[in-house]
């Protein structure tokens, strides 16, 4: 039987919003913490502290405490707006501790709570958003009313203790009499129950524990998952990480290997995770984290079932299983490979002298994913012994290997796992069928055609908002605006005609793309109260056909004809751009009959609205599988009847 800590230490806190059941579920900060320590041996109270915390929106909010915090609690706005900083109160405590030698040396103290709420829901989340180190001691606690619980041998659920004042009931004690504040009251009380709780003899054995950092594990495909113990989280930022996804739900104890990012069919990280917890408990917590936040992006959290986990996380590759076996810390994938790429020339890319760093046993710690014909598919995964080799290697993003420049990204287990049995599937790499056989002879404007080839002389938006419009990309693109090709910008629309959130850029040079590229990815655009960071990536024309189009070649009989932008096309094409060729010569609109922004309905057709940059904000990304849309948004070169006129 493992020995008893020499010191118990009560915690109990409240917030400035809502407490009870509902502790830490509306994120709001903690205002009031409160100690108080139990010599073990001595069976009495050596130690209480109080502190009253003054939360960070005191000095923006003119009323600090909710209604429940001051009438229930006994809470007063000018207790809280003169209190110290959450960082302070810790550190105090925390040096009065070691003063009084409850820690240090052979001496140990173990944290007492209410439940589990105010460490796993309140304090470790706020640290973390906060970003602060608490003491190694707030990593386990016993939770007093399962240690009540025990004492007394209760054995059904009808006499669970949900308070400090059932457990004060079942133990036929009363409560503290001096008048104080709710939250000092019940510390106090907690205090008594513990002395109680010794004097019967009661031993405290093993305490639960607090994990800070998310433990690799590999699932199988036949493992079988407890759906009482799984979430989907939705709303992710692109570029979270598992770790990320685990310091979301800081305080709950997440499996190992249990956070499973799910990506789309084109194998992106879709904004969307499963996540395993260690126990049904953990679970019920999780869900009420639901709409919490990473930095400003609200979470949403959902039940999921256990065969969804092993859906996304479950692998069944043998050469997967074999890679992941390794337990490195950090996995980075590798995209863009030349085809012939070598194991030895990933390894001798990462210890090239600038960032040097090592491969996890060499090229043994390298896996290719390849398709099920065994051809590459120039994506990569890598191994790292430790989080800083694997830091080391993500600053060689967009460095060379031969003639072409590399994408790296953290990684995780369950990508690995999701991206080996894509690659291996033959369904993955069939042609996607556009919703309309053959496109309609319609009504187009001059054409202004979009650039073909193998050169990265473009750039791809990713992550727009919906009513964002060709002026907010000058905007967000700065001094690269300057850079752009004529009538460059292509905003993509989806099979509804609705904005898509990307946007393709052609760029006057493969150097303007790479600079653009460079420094504005991962940087915010600002839409009204709105601001979204925005993905942006270099590529070619190629690369803009194959998502233009959904993956439809061009003819193989001919040289590779540029593509046609709706630059003037009557309706946004919605699956494909298509080569001059694939359709008889349809009839023209006479530049007369167009003027600048006015809508007009020739031929029985949507209206066409011209914009005041000379660049479409409309790319043919897709047929309409359904009814068109009301409006189909068009641009053209210049927006005088003359200009048209002039090019016709």
């Amino acid at each position: 039987m493992k020995s008893m800590p020499n010191y118990l230490a009560v915690i109990n806190l409240a917030t400035a919003g809502l407490n009870g059941a509902l502790l830490g579920s509306d994120e709001e900060e903690i205002v009031i913490l409160v100690f108080v320590v139990v010599d073990v041996a001595a069976k009495q109270v050596v130690g209480l502290k109080e502190f009253f915390v003054k939360p960070r929106a005191a000095d923006i909010n003119e009323n600090v405490l909710s209604e429940q915090a001051r009438d229930e609690l006994g809470l007063q706005e000018d207790q809280v707006r003169s209190g110290k900083p959450l960082e302070s109160a810790i550190e105090e405590f925390d040096r009065y501790a070691r003063s009084m030698y409850f820690i240090g040396g052979n001496r140990t103290m173990t944290l007492v709570t209410d439940g589990q709420l105010p460490l796993r829901q309140c304090l470790h989340p706020e640290a973390c958003t906060k970003g602060l180190d608490l003491p190694e001691y707030y990593n386990s606690f016993y939770d007093l009313r399962k240690e009540v619980a025990k004492s007394l041998n209760l054995p059904s659920s009808e006499d669970k203790i949900n308070s400090v004042r059932d457990a004060l009931m079942h133990l036929s004690l009363e409560s503290d009499p001096s008048p104080c504040d709710a939250v000092l009251r019940d510390a106090k009380d907690m205090g008594r129950i513990l002395i109680t709780l010794l004097e019967l003899g009661y031993h405290f054995a093993e305490p639960e524990t607090i994990n800070l950092h998310l433990e690799p594990g590999i699932c199988t495909k036949d493992e079988e998952v407890d759906s009482n113990t799984v979430v989907r989280a939705r709303g992710l930022p692109w570029q979270s990480s598992d770790q990320d996804i685990a310091r979301f739900f800081r305080g709950l104890n997440v499996a190992s290997g249990g956070v499973a990012l799910c990506l789309s069919p084109q194998g992106r990280r879709n904004g969307e995770a499963l996540v395993r917890f260690t126990s049904s408990e953990h679970r019920d917590m999780a869900i009420k984290r639901h709409k919490h936040h990473i930095g400003s992006r609200y979470i949403e959290v959902y039940k999921a079932t256990g065969e969804d986990f092993v859906n996304v996380a479950g692998g069944s590759n043998d050469e997967a299983t074999k890679f992941l076996s390794r337990k490195g810390l950090m996995i980075v994938r590798m995209r863009g490979l030349p085809y012939d790429c070598t194991a030895k020339q990933i390894v001798e890319f990462f210890q090239a002298p600038e960032d040097s760093c090592y491969v996890l046993e060499g090229e043994e710690g390298v896996l290719f994913v390849k398709k099920p014909d065994g051809r590459a598919t120039g994506d990569a995964f890598v191994m790292f012994e430790t989080e800083e080799e694997g830091q080391k290697a993500l600053k060689k993003h967009k460095q060379v290997i031969g003639s072409r420049y590399i994408e790296l990204f953290r990684s995780t287990i369950a990508e690995v796992q999701q991206v080996l049995n894509r690659s291996m599937d033959p369904k993955t790499y069939e042609q996607q069928t556009p919703l309309i056989t053959h496109l309609p002879p319609v009504p187009i404007l001059p054409q202004q055609a979009i650039t073909s080839g193998t050169r990265k002389d473009c750039i791809r938006l990713r992550g727009l908002p919906y009513e964002a419009q060709v002026e907010h990309i000058l905007d967000f693109l700065g001094e690269h605006s300057k850079n752009i090709a004529y009538q460059g910008v292509h905003m993509v629309f989806n099979a509804q005609g609705q904005p898509s959130g990307e946007a393709f850029i052609q760029m006057d040079g493969e150097q303007s793309a790479f600079a653009a590229a460079q420094q504005r990815h991962h940087r915010y655009i600002v839409f009204g109260k709105k601001q979204r960071y925005v993905e942006v990536f270099q590529c070619s024309g190629d690369d803009m056909h194959l998502v233009l189009t959904g993956g439809l070649a061009l003819p193989s009989t001919t040289p590779p004809k540029a593509l046609l932008s709706p630059n003037g096309t009557l309706i946004s094409p919605s699956f494909g751009a298509f080569p001059f060729g694939q359709m008889s010569q349809p009839p023209m609109i006479p530049a007369s009959a167009v003027a600048p922004l006015t809508p007009r309905t020739p031929f029985g057709f949507q209206p066409i609205i011209y914009w005041p940059y000379p660049s479409p904000p409309v790319s043919p990304s897709s047929y309409y599988g359904g009814p068109p849309p009301t409006q189909v948004a068009l641009a053209t070169a210049t927006t005088t009847p003359a200009a048209l006129e002039h090019e016709a």
